[in-house]
């Protein structure tokens, strides 16, 4: 349910933009809020679950997401829906961080807990492989408010199903909530992305754009601060001493934010100009997630006799020539320029997804791997968050630019019509005599600022292969025990963050 609801929302952007007349901003937060907040509470709610019961904590996430998708399959305007994303992020946020306990606890014996796992990761990594797919014909058939009002019979039997056969825990000495530690990182993240997101609008020298980065950059070193002096920090600093460690959070932040992003740009560019149907959208996003779900169990068998930074590294390479290949489009292109570098992306997270989240826990001792899952996905959601926001204000910027140059006497709002897939309404805004000239600098400039953004996030991609292959080293996971036989299914990022509270063990 959660992984099907997140990826059909980048089919069903378009639509959602026609629907309720959002601007690209409107369309950045739909997927940002729910990043954001998942990000933010990921980590605290691993704690309170320790405190309060998983199952307990588990199920009141369900009935937030499930309240959270009926207020968005409602919602009558993009701040309404933003707000709603934004509080399923909150519910989503307490069941990840703990699901993969519960099913720990239920199954004891290693045979027992490896199927349990086995069918869990086969259900995730279906549900990527189909999501795009799913949600292009719920869009097409239904209604885009059908991918989360289906969420209202799924999670209230999902509840019934919970209470009625899984067991509770907690962790009796589990420590206080990080407070200071989590109001710091989530305003710091907050500020940070409304910045960059907001900052072609309000102007990058403007007070109301200075004000919050400057801000977000006092709560940001404020939350170092409380980091380091806590007992029992939410996000302990110290594990970034070890090389490795640091490598592996780059490789999820860079992953997260050079590809993931795309696919909110690629969907605008599939429908609104080349004027795909949301259910061909998603049939031309299935190479990339076929392909990553094929070469993922493949990975995962051999990952065990090669080193983990040749998986992480050589993945991200691959990231990176993927957008490369993607990068070069121009106006009369079709998406099949888009094909090979989604197959060369799709086999580069195979390769990745199954070592990241062995390679994060594999450098610290079994009693913090918990803390370094949860680390490690957090950084999954900030990267999507700051890739979407950064990329975004890129992506606006050339869109202006290269409108002003050939047509310096249109409309102000223009560029934003256009970056935001909205071209048509762009066209009634102008005299019928002008609207050929201005069809044929829409499709020139929005393919532009898809080329830059294809650029930069192919350099972040390479730059994160650099750092996985100077970082990760052999030697650091002598701290950690590393699974002989890691996860053979493919990893549920961006879609999911798998946290955890600081005592789990991961199996």
């Amino acid at each position: 349910m959660l992984l099907l609801d997140v990826t059909v929302v980048n089919v069903a952007l378009p639509q959602v933009e026609r629907s309720l007349h959002a601007d690209l901003a409107g369309l950045q937060w739909v997927i940002d809020a729910y990043a954001l907040t998942l990000a933010a509470f990921l980590l605290s709610a691993g704690s309170l679950g320790d405190r309060l019961g998983r199952r307990r904590l588990f199920t009141g996430g369900l009935a937030v997401f499930v309240a959270a998708s009926l207020l968005c399959g409602l919602a009558q305007s993009t701040l309404a829906l933003d707000l709603a994303r934004a509080l399923q992020g909150v519910g989503a946020a307490s069941m990840y961080a703990t699901s993969l306990a519960l099913l720990a606890q239920e199954f004891a014996g290693a045979r027992e807990r490896g199927i349990a796992f086995g069918v869990w990761g086969a259900t995730t990594g279906a549900a990527i492989a189909l999501g795009p797919l799913v949600g292009g014909a719920i869009v097409e058939a239904l209604d885009w408010r059908w991918i989360f009002l289906l969420n209202m019979p799924l999670g209230l039997g999902t509840i019934w199903l919970t209470l009625r056969r899984v067991g509770e825990s907690r962790d009796p000495a589990a420590g206080a909530i990080d407070g200071g530690g989590l109001v710091t990182f989530s305003g710091a993240l907050f500020l940070l992305t409304f910045a960059l997101i907001r900052g072609n609008a309000e102007g990058w020298g403007s007070a109301a754009i200075v004000l919050p980065l400057s801000a977000a950059a006092v709560l940001l070193a404020a939350f170092v601060a409380i980091e380091l002096r806590a007992a029992a920090p939410m996000l302990d600093l110290r594990l970034f001493r070890i090389p490795a460690f640091t490598g592996v959070a780059a490789v999820a932040y860079t992953q997260s934010l050079a590809l993931y992003p795309m696919f909110l740009y690629l969907a605008l560019y599939l429908e609104d100009v080349l004027g795909h149907s949301p259910l061909q959208t998603g049939l031309r996003f299935l190479p990339l997630t076929v392909v990553l779900f094929l070469v993922a169990p493949f990975a995962g068998r051999v990952a065990a006799r090669l080193p983990l930074r040749a998986f992480l590294g050589t993945g991200l390479a691959l990231v990176g020539a993927g957008l490369l290949l993607m990068h070069g489009l121009d106006a009369t292109s079709r998406w099949t320029a888009l094909l090979p570098g989604l197959v060369v992306g799709g086999f580069g997270v195979g390769l990745i997804s199954p070592a990241l989240a062995t390679a994060a826990i594999g450098v610290v001792p079994a009693a913090r791997s918990g803390m370094a899952s949860g680390i490690n996905n957090t950084f999954r959601q900030v990267g999507i968050a700051t890739g979407i926001a950064g990329l975004g204000a890129v992506f606006q910027h050339r869109i202006g630019a290269t409108v002003l140059e050939r047509l310096p006497d249109s409309p102000a709002r223009i560029p934003d019509l256009i970056a935001s897939g909205r071209t048509q309404v762009a066209l009634a805004a102008v005299a019928p005599g002008a609207r050929p000239q201005l069809r044929a600098t829409a499709d020139v400039a929005f393919v532009a600022g898809l080329n830059d953004i294809l650029l930069i996030a192919a350099l972040v991609a390479l730059a994160g292969a650099v750092a996985a292959f100077a970082l990760i080293r052999t030697r650091d996971f002598a701290h950690g025990a590393v699974p002989s036989d890691p996860a053979a299914a493919p990893d549920p990022a961006p879609y999911a963050a798998i946290g955890s509270s600081k005592r789990r063990r991961t199996p």
